[in-house]
Formats: C-alpha cells, sequence, structure tokens
C-alpha cells in the first residue's frame, strides 16, 4: 500500500493537488481532534431527526468529536423547519445548517459541506436511514490506526444486515465498479457506496464538478489520482429503501455515471 501523503495548500488555476511524501510507510495511530459529518437533505422531513439522533446516539472512538453540516438542496417539505427544531432541542449536537437558494444536486450539496467542514476528516452521511451511524467508528479504525486516508463503507463485504431489493441495481452496482476499477486502477467492491470518509485537506484540495450523481464516480477517479493516497475498505450494513419510500436515483443516473467513469479515467 502506497504511503501517506502529507498535507500541503489547495490547489489554483483548476489543478490538482500534490500530496506525495517523502516519509516512510508509517502506521503509527494518529490523532484526531474533529470528524464533519456532511448531510446533503433534499425532502427528508421525515427522516432527518431519525438519523440525527442516531448520530448524537454515537460515541466515537478516542473521543473524537463531532461537527455535522447538513446541506438543505432546497427541499419542498418541512425538511428546513425540522432541522431547526431539531438544532433547538437537541443543543448538544454541534450543528451546522446550509440552503441553497435553488435545487442543485446532492453532490452540489456535498461540495458545499466539504467547503465548510472544520474536522481532520469528513464524512458523508445520507439523510436517510440507509446507512447506520453506528457504523463510524468501523470507518475510522483504519484511519486512527493509521493506516488510511481514505476509507469507503462496501455494502458487498462482511457479515453485515443488507436489505435485499433489486437485482438490477445490484448488477448496475458491480458493473460501474467494475468500469471505475478498470480506469482508475483500484480493486473496490462498492464505489457508489454513500459511506465515504477522506481526510479533508485532501478532498478540499480537489476540483470537484458533478452536481448530481456523478459525484461518486468523479471523487473515486480524483482521489485515485492524489499520489501515495491510501484507500481502505470495510464491511458496513445496509437498510435500502424502495422508490415507494423515497429513492430518489434511477438509471439516466446509471448512464451518467459511465458517462462521469469515462470523462474522469480517460484524464488519469
Amino acid at each position: 500500500m502506497p504511503e501517506a501523503p502529507a498535507a500541503t495548500t489547495a490547489p489554483t488555476n483548476g489543478q490538482q493537488a500534490d500530496y506525495s511524501s517523502s516519509n516512510g510507510r508509517s502506521a503509527a495511530k494518529i490523532g484526531i481532534r474533529k470528524l464533519s459529518i456532511i448531510i446533503p437533505a433534499y425532502n427528508e422531513e421525515k427522516s432527518i431527526g431519525l438519523i440525527l439522533d442516531k448520530i448524537r446516539q454515537v460515541e466515537l472512538i478516542r473521543n473524537i468529536e463531532k461537527e455535522v453540516i447538513i446541506v438543505n438542496d432546497c427541499s419542498k417539505d418541512g425538511t428546513e423547519q425540522a432541522v431547526k427544531l431539531y438544532s433547538l432541542t437537541s443543543p448538544e449536537l454541534p450543528l451546522k445548517y446550509l440552503a441553497h437558494e435553488v435545487n442543485m444536486g446532492k453532490g452540489a450539496a456535498i461540495h458545499t459541506g466539504i467547503l465548510h467542514a472544520t474536522g481532520e476528516y469528513l464524512l458523508i452521511q445520507d439523510a436517510d436511514q440507509e446507512y447506520d451511524p453506528e457504523e463510524y467508528n468501523t470507518l475510522l479504525k483504519p484511519i486512527v490506526n493509521g493506516f488510511a486516508d481514505v476509507v469507503y463503507g462496501s455494502r458487498f463485504m462482511g457479515g453485515s444486515a443488507h436489505r435485499i431489493l433489486f437485482f438490477w441495481h445490484s448488477i448496475g452496482n458491480a458493473i460501474l465498479t467494475f468500469l471505475c476499477n478498470m480506469f482508475s486502477n483500484l480493486n473496490l467492491t462498492d464505489m457508489e457506496t454513500g459511506y465515504k470518509v477522506f481526510r479533508t485537506d485532501i478532498i478540499q484540495g480537489i476540483v470537484l464538478q458533478e452536481r448530481r450523481f456523478g459525484f461518486e464516480p468523479e471523487v473515486t477517479m480524483k482521489v485515485a489520482k492524489v499520489p501515495r493516497v491510501r484507500i481502505y475498505e470495510v464491511g458496513i450494513s445496509y437498510y435500502g429503501r424502495t422508490y415507494q419510500e423515497g429513492k430518489k436515483i434511477g438509471w439516466k443516473d446509471g448512464v451518467r455515471t459511465v458517462w462521469c467513469i469515462i470523462k474522469y479515467g480517460w484524464r488519469l
């Protein structure tokens, strides 16, 4: 596994940052003071309070603090009121609320959250309940033990619970991950996972363009290009939703993902 990249300043004029380091391959345990948790939200009035409750109840390893950043992507329901009410009734959970004036897409909401993150590492958390915050510590272990700069939570490895849903979605995920691996020279099992943890200085130093579900392949391709970055996967559970329950991704997003893999992979 490549050695860790050293922190550097963010790139300018659209250039990729260089995180190369002359240090040896060290697995020394590192100290993390704060984890930023970015929640892109669109019409999640019914679920946002429930996921915030789960986040509040999680005790992070090594007393790591939590910074929750909610980015409301111009929801048309009561998401904003639900967040503001939660902030008033549960002040013990540090919470930043940001809102887009127009709907810009999930990727754009994540971009906004990344910009405002102040923790040494940041994690992306969907506002629904498909991913369980109880697994934050599983995602953090390769990081705090000094092995990883980036961690993906894989729905297709490990022995955790997985809701059985759509056959063709699983085939689609496998194909998209295969194509991503082919262009990036990685060996991921789940490129499309909603659980991704990044070293904040690395992700803030990458110029991201995709505003919707193309975020996943774009960020994967560009992170893979960072010199000496260390990427790990850990197994997670998955409590998927049906379309009737609010799932938003569709076949058109799959087509866009293929295009993004080719677009950003071709530049590697």
